[in-house]
């Protein structure tokens, strides 16, 4: 881990602060109801989270990237780690013990839509001083990127541990409440419809232009919206202008991690100086990528293969 007192790596383009997740998936023909069992296909392991995702989907494109993050001292644990070292990931951030790693337990049908449960396990143990020790991480990096699935006091702290000229990007999965400092920093605040539905409540509008327009009023400086296989809506305070950018059509196999990968590419874009709607063209590229393989972290494409797309 690195401490206070230790100096920066090199310059990262992105630093990941979020979960690590061992993603236990099973393929069904459709999802039970209330007290029903169905069967499904043989359990396949892969690594996962939200954080070690994005880590491993901007490392395969090329970008310098880090992950902070909390394992468990144990099988699923070793998985995630040597799987962010094979994508290139610097994981001098990642602690290890304190609890089980989490698990993610996922359902696919055979449209590629998934349903997840998590139990959070180490990454609940992913605290603030956690994030104060790692200040030569925040330093060095250009983007920060964080997600909801660690507690929400960390969430706060990393926003406060910005470095100066760093830009946050944040992906509220699973929504939760936010605090105002914490919105007010985002640059962009990722959602999709039910993460933009939650945060509006009764004043979410009937379109995602609305929806933007109206998240950019609880303080984000810009607002993504992602929106499946049409793609992505971007808002930005500084101009008010509303931009649709579409989604090449690909044949979807399971989108498990697409996400992920969407928000970890515009990061690493909007930290190599792309404008906002040019970062989400390219994100929207390699979610679309992303979909046509099994599994989260195995399905993320290189640049080459993006360009494929």
């Amino acid at each position: 881990m690195y401490e206070n007192d230790e100096p920066a790596p090199v310059r990262l383009d992105l630093l990941v602060v979020g979960s690590a997740n061992a993603d236990l998936v099973i393929g069904v023909e459709r999802r039970p109801g209330p007290g029903e069992t169905v069967l499904g296909s043989d359990l396949v392991v892969h690594p996962g989270g939200k954080g070690a995702n994005q880590a491993v989907a901007a490392a395969r494109l090329g970008a310098r990237t880090a992950l902070l993050a909390r394992v468990g001292d144990d099988a699923h644990g070793r998985l995630l780690l040597e799987s962010q070292q094979q994508a290139g990931v610097d994981t001098g951030g990642v602690l290890v013990g304190g609890a089980p790693t989490g698990v993610a337990l996922i359902t696919v049908d055979p449209s590629g839509d998934n349903s997840i449960v998590v139990s959070p396990g180490a990454n609940a143990r992913l605290t603030p001083e956690d994030i104060k020790a790692a200040d030569p991480l925040f330093r060095a990096a250009r983007v920060v990127s964080v997600q909801l699935e660690i507690p929400l006091e960390t969430v706060a702290e990393t926003a406060r541990s910005l470095a100066p000229g760093s830009r946050l990007v944040l992906n509220p999965s699973p929504p939760a409440p936010l605090p105002e400092d914490v919105l007010s920093a985002c640059d962009p605040l990722v959602v999709n419809e039910h993460e933009a539905r939650y945060i509006l409540g009764d004043t979410a509008g009937p379109a995602p232009e609305d929806w933007a327009r109206t998240l950019l009023t609880h303080g984000p400086r810009s607002v993504v919206v992602t929106l499946g296989a049409a793609g992505a809506l971007v808002a930005d305070s500084r101009t008010a202008d509303c931009v649709r950018v579409p989604s090449p059509e690909v044949d979807a196999v399971d989108t498990t991690g697409a996400g992920d990968a969407f928000t970890a590419a515009l990061a690493w874009r909007l930290g190599l100086g792309d404008e906002l709607a040019a970062a989400a063209a390219f994100a929207v590229r390699v979610g679309a990528a992303a979909v046509t393989g099994q599994g989260a972290q195995a399905s993320f494409p290189t640049a080459a293969q993006v360009a494929e797309v």
